[in-house]
């Protein structure tokens, strides 16, 4: 088995997605008490993305409404799956923030939002 294809273990796993997430701009802005939950955000953004090796809680999500997506890193992974995971959390990432975006335009550029989904 080549290096690439090898089954990384949990904590490697959440490490490599850590800096592949910080190849694309997000920064560690928090992290949890027993270091297995990293919360990473871009420049500017207020939404983050939580990185972590379990899912969370419906009291979590009711008192961090900043975190838009969730990446959990359960069990092993090889560095191509980290790559499709960390991909799909970007792509739901970028979805979150420009919903959020949009709720908070004026009525006029609603109205152009929403034609432009018609249209498009």
């Amino acid at each position: 088995m080549t290096d690439p294809d090898r089954l990384l273990p949990p904590v490697a796993a959440l490490a490599l997605a850590a800096r592949l997430l910080e190849a694309q701009g997000f920064t560690i802005v928090a992290r949890n008490e027993r270091g297995d939950s990293l919360y990473l955000a871009r420049l500017g953004h207020d939404a983050t993305l939580r990185l972590s090796n379990h899912a969370r809680r419906p009291r979590q999500r009711r008192n961090h409404p900043e975190v838009v997506t969730s990446l959990v890193v359960a069990t092993p992974k090889r560095p191509s799956q980290l790559a499709v995971m960390v991909a799909a959390a970007l792509r739901d990432f970028a979805a979150c923030t420009s919903r959020a975006a949009a709720k908070a335009l004026p009525p006029h550029e609603k109205e152009n939002l929403d034609m432009c989904r018609l249209l498009g």
